[in-house]
């Protein structure tokens, strides 16, 4: 016990109050000390005035009598849906190949899962028979046949008996039925198999939300997702899930009024979207790679600005991953930015995972890169919901090992486990993967309260076509900016517009300089529609038009032009808003310059060099008419700035030495953040893209800056010209 505070020389008492209370607190401190002794040997002493304390300890007033704690949840098990029969349904091998290499929906994958939850621990059962008593953590819960009355609320009678003729099919039919479908295989087991995982489903859910577990683990196969109402597809009979949902609604109506589905498989889910796209009782949201539809199941249906229709419009959120390779970056964005505003908003009381594995990480067919503890961490933000009312359906994934893993975490987290740690934190989402969930939030911010605030759309229906009536509220942007570069181009430098014959875009489209017919040498830019930068409205998320401006990168290369009284020819290609990575645009940049080079440059008759300049998504259409068209003879070089932009490989359709000549006379600036390095500074591009390179800088804006001046040097070298500098 310190008896003394410790004085030094550095401490100065300025007053004699001070001196004082470090006397009092010394003596205190002996006192106490002294006190302390005097008792420690009375106790020792006096054994029986010892008890005697304990005893006046017990006869104190109760203030807070001891009971049981009022917990529902936390005591309760986690159910386990898990039956060996489901493994019946198996493809019919025709060849020795299909036998050594399985049809990717094996009927091991549910094994595998009933495998590694006994090899940890979690149930107990060591035949893997599917035994009752699973121990102490996971409470069976029996699989049943669905009735065909459950499995008629999503499907249509002539579905529904097609799959039960299967039953009697002999193996020509089989295999026949087999070659028809669409990713689906039939055997005589098929049908009764097909009914276990919806009964699963169902009972899994039931078991839920009568409050018999905390939660459940539905390892079941086929799959469900897919399978919409009158066909299967995918790998998937009937839609377990939707079943399951349409069921719970119909018999629990006053306890489960909204349900939330969440399909993280790396398919969009076709056939639960559709079961619930007029319902405004189920939030359905998925995660899927789409690529433009070419992502199977390869249907617009998929898309991000499908939100449902009638009483379910907003209730239908599809989060479209443009590029394969995304992982738990890109996974954990979007529950934070979309899936868990919309969620808590929604205040579902049933939430259901349609959980497929095939994002998960050495996965063949998904080829993207989520770890095991990354679904820990999905899950256990979902468990926030419902007041934990969650049930895990099992769909696709195909590497036996990442689906085991992943089922593994889910199932801790389901138990009550913590999450794992991500390995790798700090990793950015793909810009791909922001962009997209900027538009997603965009879009739904129509509907939902939690997006509002990022964007004020409240009112604003971006599908309706411009007309006057509507001119005041749905005017595009992009069209006001067009009519100011004609209004600049046409003051300083006489530009006029260029006739097109297509009238579905605007006239503005494509302008040019004065000179343009007479000119040897002509500078062709192809751009998107300049950027804007704006300070927003926190709290509204609408733009402050009074300190907002335009960049327009093109201008300094128009400017430049103009001094070499070179001809000039201005093309804007205008972007749609709901086309997925500018589709339209794309089209419509590769329609424009072709239109240009056979009506217009073949007809010049002075024409002798021409460079063309392409900036963002717009680029495409001059890769696509160097592929197109010989336009060596007077195309001397190209310059494209990409940014984040895909890359465009030029196609040689009329003379395959064109990919080399593209190469030696072009260049191609992309960000220094630009998917196609990853992490490898020194990457050789190939030449069918052009001479790529990175730059130090992100942005249109920022790269045009940073290499402008190389740019110029390199289409006056072509032009056998040279910069003042030289």
């Amino acid at each position: 016990m310190v008896k003394h505070l410790p004085l030094t020389l550095n401490h100065r008492w300025k007053t004699k109050e001070s001196a004082t209370v470090l006397l009092q607190t010394n003596k205190q401190f002996t006192q106490s000390d002294t006190t302390q002794k005097r008792n420690m040997t009375a106790v020792k002493e006096e054994p029986e005035l010892k008890k005697q304390k304990i005893t006046d300890v017990s006869e104190r007033p109760v203030i807070v009598p001891p009971r049981d704690a009022e917990l529902s949840y936390t005591p309760l098990k986690t159910g386990l849906c898990y039956d060996v029969r489901m493994r019946y349904h198996a493809k019919i091998f025709t060849s020795y190949f299909e036998y050594i290499d399985p049809h990717p929906e094996d009927p091991r994958r549910i094994y595998r899962i009933y495998k590694i939850l006994a090899e940890n621990g979690l149930i107990k059962d060591p035949t893997l028979s599917g035994i009752e008593d699973i121990g102490d953590l996971m409470l069976k819960i029996p699989v049943r046949d669905a009735t065909e009355e459950e499995i008629l609320e999503v499907h249509s009678k002539e579905h529904y008996d097609f799959i039960e003729k299967t039953s009697t099919m002999n193996r020509e039919e089989l295999l026949k039925a087999t070659e028809k479908g669409d990713s689906v295989y039939f055997n005589n087991d098929s049908f009764a198999s097909a009914k276990l995982p919806v009964g699963g489903s169902i009972e899994a859910c039931k078991a839920v939300v009568e409050g018999r577990v905390k939660n459940s683990l539905a390892v079941v196969r086929p799959p469900g997702h897919h399978a919409e109402p009158q066909a299967a597809g995918g790998f998937c009979l009937f839609s377990n899930v939707a079943i399951a949902a349409k069921n719970i609604l119909k018999n629990y109506p006053e306890s489960v009024r909204r349900i939330m589905i969440l399909d993280w498989d790396i398919h969009h889910g076709n056939g639960t979207q559709k079961a619930f796209y007029d319902d405004d009782r189920v939030l359905y949201i998925s995660l899927h790679r789409f690529e433009l539809g070419k992502y199977y199941p390869g249907t617009i249906n998929g898309q991000y600005d499908q939100t449902g229709e009638g009483k379910g419009e907003g209730f239908n959120c599809n989060i479209t991953w443009p590029v394969g390779g995304v992982g738990d970056a890109e996974y954990i964005w979007a529950f934070e930015q979309v899936v868990m505003p919309m969620a808590r908003e929604f205040q579902p009381d049933l939430v259901i995972i349609s959980s497929g594995f095939d994002a998960a990480d050495g996965d063949s067919i998904g080829q993207c890169h989520v770890t095991p503890s990354c679904y820990g961490h999905m899950t256990h933000m979902l468990k926030s919901l419902a007041k934990g009312n969650l049930c895990v359906v099992l769909e696709g994934g195909y590497n036996l090992d990442a689906i085991a893993r992943s089922a593994l975490s889910v199932a801790k987290i389901l138990i009550g486990e913590p999450p794992d740690e991500l390995p790798d934190p700090l990793r950015d989402p793909k810009p791909e993967a922001i962009e997209i969930i900027d538009k997603v939030i965009r879009l739904q911010s129509k509907y939902w309260k939690c997006f509002k605030r990022r964007y004020g759309n409240a009112g604003c229906n971006f599908k309706d076509e411009i007309n006057e009536s509507l001119i005041s509220k749905n005017f595009p942007l992009q069209q006001a900016i067009r009519e100011q570069q004609l209004n600049t181009l046409s003051q300083d430098f006489k530009f006029a517009t260029l006739p097109l014959l297509k009238p579905e875009l605007p006239k503005d489209t494509v302008l040019c300089s004065p000179n343009v017919y007479q000119s040897k040498t002509v500078i062709i830019c192809a751009h998107d529609t300049p950027e804007i930068w704006a300070k927003r409205d926190v709290i509204q998320g609408t733009i402050d038009p009074s300190s907002s401006i335009i960049v327009d990168s093109t201008l300094d290369f128009i400017k430049w032009a103009n001094e070499k009284k070179y001809g000039v020819i201005d093309i804007n290609i205008p972007q749609n808003l709901f086309e997925q990575e500018n589709y339209s645009a794309i089209v419509t940049s590769q329609e424009v310059l072709t239109y240009i080079w056979d009506n217009y440059l073949k007809y010049f008759p002075n024409v002798e060099k021409v460079a063309f300049i392409g900036i963002g998504d717009a680029y495409s259409g001059i890769v696509h008419l160097l592929g197109h068209r010989d336009t060596r003879s007077v195309v001397k070089s190209v310059i494209n700035f990409i940014a984040q932009k895909q890359l465009r490989a030029l196609v040689p359709l009329v003379d395959e030495s064109l990919s080399d000549w593209y190469f030696k006379n072009s260049l191609v600036f992309s960000d220094k953040s630009h998917t196609y390095w990853g992490d490898k500074e020194n990457k050789k591009p190939r030449k069918k893209y052009g001479r790529l390179l990175r730059c130090e800088t992100d942005g249109i804006n920022n790269i045009v800056e940073e290499r402008f001046e190389e740019a110029t040097d390199f289409i006056l070298d072509s032009f056998e010209e040279w910069s003042d500098s030289e």
